[in-house]
């Protein structure tokens, strides 16, 4: 993969202008900025909404008047989700949550699912966080228990797997899970696997250590599991957003607003590959509510073809993966061909393995460092790219960064990756 970014605006580039042992709960949002950032949370003004730069940059308004995201379910694993903020009420399907898995599934000890679920599906209600497809509909799970002191909570939390088969068997079409690990889980991988079987979408944070040691992180790296980086306002990827050939699609995610805590009381700036991965979730949402057809493996197609990229698609970048994701050019395409029901668009990804992760490139990014949040995981945070044709020092280093990863020639190698 290559190391470059998008050129120019990010604004014209998404417009497309017209066991468990995860280390690291790659879950990087509000109320962690200290967690996941490093840095120390500043309390954001009363208009929170004003504070989401991707809405606009997205043409939000503009894609509502062909999708909110209506009749589709996402499946949110992450801290449990709060169906009582003003943004989430009539938005969580808390009778959706099998029971097996359903303990504390709306009580967030964190505010972390909280904050993912409002990035997905909040209405914006009462001055909360304005979801990217509000008339989509969340499915909580909790499942991450780190920094829980409770033993019996931890102990009737439900795995990783056990709720990622749980959601494979309803009807939510989307598992977006905001977190990961430097440890692969066969269980968990068997789950994904079954999930897929069930034509779900599945999307994860690629993690925020990427200033330490920038491991490779599951379930982002597993296959048919989409592996979500993080970019800012201009168009670069953050110093923290981890890189490597499992990265696929890259989103918003430095300098969001997010719950401070648990007591839902305020918002405060932080950002990470979790809020990348919540909104790459929603694109999804307002994709396959356009187009309810669609499999899986078609919407995914979709979102891949219109990434914004200005380096060819046969060589995915190992820092934004295929691009940034733009859905309105998804939506306002309504001839838009994508592809065959049952062709997978990671299969060359999917039939190979990781081969580890790349060496960091730090002149090439910029953002902030995660930090463990539950079950033994991390919080993710990161940024956004754009392309109008302006060449910057950072696409400039990241060709540069390119060659020596592409310099044996060996493509197969520099993005072989999933499954081995």
């Amino acid at each position: 993969m290559t190391g470059t970014s998008p050129r120019g605006g990010l604004t014209a580039f998404l417009q497309g202008r017209a066991g468990r042992r995860v280390s690291a709960v790659c879950a990087a949002v509000g109320a962690f900025a200290i967690v996941s950032s490093g840095l120390a949370p500043s309390a954001v003004a009363a208009d929170v909404q004003s504070k989401q730069w991707y809405l606009d940059i997205m043409d939000a308004k503009g894609m509502w008047k062909v999708s909110t995201g209506k009749g589709v379910k996402v499946a949110v694993l992450d801290t449990g989700v709060n169906p009582d903020t003003s943004s989430l009420k009539g938005q969580v399907l808390v009778d959706g949550v099998h029971q097996a898995v359903s303990y504390n599934a709306t009580n967030d000890y964190l505010s972390h699912g909280t904050t993912m679920a409002e990035m997905i599906a909040g209405t914006g209600a009462g001055g909360g966080l304005q979801g990217l497809a509000p008339g989509a509909k969340v499915v909580p799970y909790r499942v991450l228990t780190k920094g829980v002191k409770n033993k019996t909570d931890v102990k009737k939390t439900p795995s990783i797997a056990d709720a990622i088969k749980a959601a494979a068997d309803s009807d939510a079409k989307i598992i977006s899970m905001s977190f990961g690990g430097d440890i692969m889980n066969p269980d968990e991988a068997k789950a994904v696997k079954y999930a897929e079987s069930k034509g779900k979408l599945m999307f994860a944070a690629t993690g925020n250590d990427a200033e330490t040691k920038n491991f490779i992180g599951y379930p982002a790296a597993d296959p048919y599991v989409v592996g979500v980086a993080a970019a800012d306002k201009d168009g670069k990827v953050a110093d923290f957003s981890e890189h490597g050939n499992y990265v696929d699609l890259a989103a918003p995610g430095r300098n969001v607003p997010v719950w401070c805590d648990a007591t839902f009381k305020s918002y405060c700036d932080s950002g990470g590959t979790s809020a990348a991965t919540a909104l790459t979730s929603a694109s999804a949402a307002l994709i396959w509510s356009a187009h309810p057809t669609w499999t899986a493996n078609q919407v995914l197609a979709t979102l891949i073809d219109t990434a914004g990229r200005d380096w060819p698609k046969n060589k995915p970048s190992n820092y934004l993966g295929y691009g940034l994701i733009r859905p309105r050019k998804v939506l306002e395409n309504s001839s838009i061909n994508p592809g065959a029901p049952g062709t997978d668009p990671l299969s060359f990804e999917n039939g190979t393995g990781v081969t580890g992760a790349s060496p960091s490139a730090s002149a090439s990014t910029s953002s902030k460092t995660p930090t463990p949040t539950s079950g033994g995981q991390t919080s993710a945070a990161a940024s956004t790219s754009d392309s109008s044709g302006n060449t910057t020092p950072w696409v400039a280093l990241g060709a540069a960064a390119a060659v020596v990863v592409l310099g044996g020639g060996a493509f197969a190698v520099v993005r072989s990756r999933r499954g081995a």
